[in-house]
């Protein structure tokens, strides 16, 4: 119980002052997801992994934003550039599968990360601010890095979705 207090305070503190609602609530997923399941990572043991996987997918999802800034796929609906792949929803999509695959045995919490993270997608076409291939896109590079674990400090390399039936 003390884990899964720690992990909603850590998605409480990462709540911005002022917004859309629809919109701080994405926000507040892309810190909160991932900062609980970085409290769940550093409470197992496994913060090293987690914390290369998390780099890793930041990487690459600042890389694509480069290659594709001035492309059709790389502008965003208001006409900037570097939308694609969209890092709220590759974050959010991050901290809920480490979450999901993880640190929650109970499925319905795994669905409930998975939720939280989808919206946070949603709210980022919703805010104009993506196009839904680019925050697709996002999510799954977060859900890939995050569903996995890439051995550094423990067991060794692996993939899970976190939701069994």
């Amino acid at each position: 119980m003390t884990r899964f207090a720690a992990i909603v305070t850590a998605v409480m503190l990462a709540t911005p002052a002022t917004a859309d609602p629809f919109e701080e609530f994405g926000t507040s997923m892309k810190y909160g997801l991932p900062l609980a399941a970085a409290v769940c990572a550093a409470d197992q043991g496994r913060f090293e992994d987690f914390a290369i996987r998390g780099a890793a997918q930041a990487v690459i999802v600042l890389g694509l934003k480069a290659v594709f800034d001035g492309s059709d796929i790389g502008m965003r609906p208001s006409g900037l550039g570097r939308g694609f792949p969209s890092g709220h929803s590759a974050a959010a999509g991050f901290g809920a599968a480490d979450l999901a695959s993880k640190c929650f045995d109970d499925p319905g919490l795994g669905a409930a990360a998975y939720g939280a993270a989808g919206l946070a997608a949603a709210s980022r076409v919703h805010a104009g601010e993506h196009t839904p291939a680019q925050v697709l896109a996002g999510s799954l590079i977060g859900i890939s890095f995050g569903a996995a674990s890439f051995g550094f400090g423990g067991e060794g390399a692996s993939f899970d979705l976190g939701l069994r039936f």
